[in-house]
């Protein structure tokens, strides 16, 4: 009798490890297509890894759990995979879009979805619909679906906030960076226009806590082990 059961702890514990393979193999995967995407925008990467840190950081403030929040970690990277389709010429122009390159441009969304395509792997479905839903808008003007309030999922509310002022508060190939109050303000603007205003009223109550966060990643940015540690 004690043989069997050693047998079979022995049996739950190759188990257990086998799926920690399978969950760090799926991690590696999305965070590898997230750097390529992500180096033909910003090649420090460390874009990448704030998105992550602050998503899952505002996802803790609202309320949702632990787990989710991890999650949306390693999947709140992925959001703009699918401007690896984009070429170079749009991607990086300085200033604005012609209306024809603005529609090539807004393609991206649908991108990301089709590059990760309908998998069965809680992530990589978590990951497709931030990619997918990150530019609609609260009040049904974004693209590509024209989603409108609380039928955007949370995932593409709280990423598409987090987005919005980092990409403020860091330099671009067409200007400088905005100050973080000045960034602060512009998110506040969008309040029930572009952006939840839960989460809006909830990221701007804990912004002394995010940007702090945000310099922590930026004197040191987390290795690939940290931001994919799901598990």
């Amino acid at each position: 009798m004690e043989r069997i059961v050693l047998d079979l702890r022995q049996m739950y514990h190759e188990r257990n490890e086998a799926l920690r393979e399978v969950t760090r193999a799926h991690q590696e995967v999305l965070l590898k297509l997230a750097r390529a995407a992500d180096f033909r925008d910003d090649d420090t990467g460390v874009h990448m890894a704030r998105i992550g840190y602050l998503a899952e950081a505002l996802a803790l403030a609202l309320g949702q759990p632990a787990a989710w929040a991890r999650m949306l970690r390693c999947a709140a990277p992925m959001h703009d995979v699918g401007k690896i389709g984009i070429p170079d010429a749009i991607l990086k122009k300085p200033g604005g879009y012609t209306p024809e390159e603005r529609q090539v441009m807004n393609q991206h969304p649908q991108m990301g979805a089709d590059i990760l395509g309908r998998s069965r792997v809680p992530l990589f479905q978590l990951a497709a619909e931030v990619a997918l839903t990150h530019h609609e808008r609260w009040d049904g003007s974004g693209y590509p679906g024209g989603l409108a309030g609380q039928a955007i999922p949370l995932s593409g509310r709280i990423v598409s906030v987090v987005d919005f002022f980092d990409a403020l508060t860091m330099d671009r190939c067409y200007r400088k960076a905005f100050a973080d109050e000045v960034a602060l303000g512009m998110l506040a603007e969008q309040r029930g226009v572009a952006f939840d205003p839960w989460v809006v009223d909830t990221f701007v109550a804990q912004a002394a806590s995010l940007i702090e966060l945000r310099e922590r990643i930026n004197r040191q940015t987390p290795s690939f082990e940290q931001l994919a540690a799901v598990d």
